[in-house]
């Protein structure tokens, strides 16, 4: 992946994932459907995010283990 900054226009960054609620069922039962994944600048901290898919399968698993 190729990245520049928009703030400092540094290359370097790192890439992680986070996870959260979206309607008031899924908040009512801690189900975390929505999915992004961030990217941060090493530099200034600066952070993007991007959404990601998310499949039924572990929006299941969510509702059984909470």
């Amino acid at each position: 992946m190729r990245y520049r900054c928009p703030k400092c226009d540094n290359t370097t960054y790192d890439i992680d994932q986070i996870q959260a609620t979206g309607g008031t069922f899924s908040k009512l039962f801690n189900i975390q459907n929505k999915k992004f994944t961030t990217v941060t600048c090493k530099n200034c901290t600066y952070t993007e995010f991007f959404k990601a898919s998310t499949s039924t399968i572990g929006n299941i698993f969510d509702f059984f283990t909470n």
